[in-house]
């Protein structure tokens, strides 16, 4: 089983609407589709780009304007699923949950399906600037192509999560982030690194560069997108399929062979999933 994905290091940079949002985003789409891929990933926070115009009244727009565009965010990302015949991560957004924010990954199908994944661990600016909640369930999503997970930035940082994502049959995890500086951007990449090592699993990650100057914490971006294998001899051998350009308005692409993590697990140099030691630590 193979697929192609391609994984957005999207440009964030002032709009005067929502349909210059809808023309970049199709934009990107567009260049996957050049490529002829299965799936697109965008980053965490793509929407708070909607927040760099100015309200009716003139007034600048707040996190907490953001929920009000979830019915035309879903409505623009269902019509590109569907004319485009292509999954696609749309990032995250924040909705408004029980009176709370949550930091929340959509997942669109060709079908017309949405599929929510909230953001389960949030990190301390996250709570301070914004009063951010934490999500309450971990997903497995199934498609044509087997089983995927969703795990937002920070969530890549905490070995259990993904434990269970592949304990519960989950062979890609798409990551959608969003990092202000090297040092926020290296704890993800290392870590995805360390989670596709572990459970001998894909990790796909996109990121935001370029600047909101008028939206507070969106100020700053640092990324670097990457497709990311297990270290073992079917696959390059620094576990890297394809990464952008650092801070580069730009798309990356490549191919994950499903049959080849299957090989790696049962007949790998190493077999971290099978050698785990469950009986010295909880069997995630």
């Amino acid at each position: 089983m193979k697929l192609r994905v391609s994984a957005v290091q999207y440009h964030l940079h002032t709009i005067q609407s929502f349909e210059d949002f809808a023309m970049q985003c199709e934009h990107y789409i567009k260049t996957a589709l050049e490529f002829d891929s299965d799936f697109i990933v965008f980053p965490e926070f793509l929407t708070t780009q909607l927040l760099s115009f100015k309200k009716q009244n003139g007034s600048n727009q707040t996190i907490h304007d953001l929920p009000s565009y979830t019915e035309q965010y879903e409505d623009l990302f269902i019509k590109f699923a569907k004319k485009y015949n292509i999954h696609i991560i749309g990032g995250t957004h924040v909705v408004e949950v029980n009176n709370q924010l949550r930091n929340t990954a959509f997942f669109f199908d060709p079908e017309g399906r949405i599929m929510r994944q909230e953001k389960l661990h949030i990190t301390p600016v996250e709570i301070s600037a914004w009063n951010m909640a934490k999500g309450e369930e971990l997903k497995i999503f199934d498609t044509k192509y087997g089983k995927i997970a969703i795990l937002t930035c920070y969530d890549i940082e905490f070995p259990e999560i993904v434990r269970i994502a592949k304990a519960r049959g989950a062979d890609i995890i798409f990551c959608p982030s969003c990092t202000d500086n090297q040092h926020g951007y290296y704890r993800v990449r290392y870590t995805s690194h360390a989670r596709a090592i572990e459970n001998q699993v894909y990790v796909v990650l996109s990121g935001t560069v370029g600047s909101l100057p008028t939206v507070d914490f969106m100020r700053s971006n640092f990324s670097q997108a990457a497709i990311i294998t297990p270290n073992d001899i079917p696959f390059p051998p620094k576990g890297v399929l394809a990464e952008g350009e650092v801070n580069q308005d730009m798309i990356i692409t490549a191919d994950l062979d499903l049959n080849l993590l299957y090989e790696v697990r049962n007949h790998g140099s190493v077999t971290t999933w099978k050698d785990r030691r469950t009986d010295l630590y909880t069997d995630w």
